[in-house]
């Protein structure tokens, strides 16, 4: 079987850098959906409050066989939960969800920059790492300047999860969380399975590596630093883009795959809209 190489997290914790994300698995799928992934050898799985599946995913965990501390566990804080005393409750009411004392990284779903407790989440954050039930604790969508800010507080996130695929390689931002020493993580890697996936670049690629349009892509992510976590129910599917593990893109590939980079390559919301 094969195994995830790790990143390690400037708060020194270990990152699987190839995960199972959840996003849209609807909860009574999610237990069978995230039972198969850990079968196959994934060891980091991705969810969150908003997404309706943390029992799932936690039943599915406890059935597994795996210990609990081989698998890194994220779980996220949704924007209504924001606050500190409310972002506070939110997290035990995930981990009662998910079955377990502990997250293995806990995120600020959206910054909601409008209303501005993005601040008071953050100092809440700090606290559940200091009491160790949140081992590391992030940022999911938030653009450099609000990233800055926290770093500011002396206590940088440890992750920043954004939008990121070869439509929306995201250079800038991604270059920003590094000069910060936080790591880039990738949703929606293979751009919802749309467009990219059929590119002829791609396409491409792929045949010149043998693997599949959705191999490479995730071997792109690997390649360039980003941890990844793409999401699927359908078994063959899960296995599939594990294998992603075995594909090596040279350098001229690699930049062929980020030089599809489009201006409006954005599917999902802007964080600097969504409050």
């Amino acid at each position: 079987m094969s195994t995830s190489p790790t990143l390690v997290l400037n708060d020194d914790h270990r990152i699987p850098q190839l995960g199972f994300g959840t996003w849209q698995v609807e909860p009574d799928v999610a237990e069978a959906s995230v039972a198969t992934a850990l079968e196959t050898g994934y060891r980091h799985i991705d969810t969150a409050a908003i997404y309706g599946n943390e029992e799932g995913v936690g039943r599915a965990i406890a059935a597994s066989g795996v210990p609990r501390e081989e698998i890194f566990l994220t779980t996220k804080l949704w924007n209504t939960d924001q606050g500190y005393d409310s972002a506070l409750a939110a997290f035990d009411q995930s981990l009662e969800r998910l079955g377990t004392d502990y997250v293995d990284l806990y995120l600020i779903h959206w910054p909601c920059p409008e209303n501005g407790l993005y601040r008071d989440s953050w100092e809440a954050f700090r606290s559940l790492r200091e009491s160790g039930r949140a081992r590391s604790i992030g940022v999911s969508n938030f653009p450099a300047p609000l990233l800055e800010e926290l770093v500011g507080t002396g206590t940088v996130p440890a992750v920043n999860q954004i939008e990121l695929h070869p439509y929306f390689p995201q250079v800038e931002l991604r270059a920003a969380n590094a000069s910060h020493g936080v790591l880039t993580e990738a949703w929606s890697p293979l751009g919802q399975g749309g467009e990219v996936l059929t590119d002829p670049v791609v396409t491409q690629i792929a045949e010149e590596v043998g693997a599949t349009p959705a191999q490479t892509v995730l071997a792109w992510h690997l390649a360039i630093g980003n941890i990844v976590f793409p999401k699927s129910v359908t078994p063959d599917r899960i296995r599939e883009n594990w294998g992603a593990l075995d594909i090596v893109l040279d350098e001229e590939q690699l930049e062929r795959l980020t030089g599809l980079g489009r201006e409006n390559g954005r599917l999902g919301p802007n964080p600097m809209e969504l409050n």
